[in-house]
């Protein structure tokens, strides 16, 4: 699974936009960000969709979530937004 493409990235625009709103997060590079200097989130994009790999957890894993979807995409910001409360 291969990161993100620009074109990817463009049609992702408007979840990338509401993610740069989150308080706490850098984004380094274009679709890429930061949370306490460290990598925190990043997108892929492969046959089977567009996914976001985000650390959900203080395990230092990533978790991928799906986000090809209006549905997916609401609970990926869901699931961000809570991790970003702790």
């Amino acid at each position: 699974m291969k990161h993100a493409s620009a074109a990817a990235l463009d049609a992702l625009e408007p979840l990338l936009s509401e993610v740069r709103r989150a308080v706490g997060l850098i984004e380094r590079k274009r679709g890429i960000f930061y949370r306490r200097s460290r990598a925190f989130l990043h997108f892929h994009e492969d046959a089977a969709g567009m996914f976001a790999d985000v650390k959900l957890s203080d395990d230092g894993d990533y978790t991928r979530l799906r986000v090809s979807t209006a549905a997916e995409r609401k609970a990926f910001l869901v699931a961000l937004k809570k991790v970003l409360v702790t």
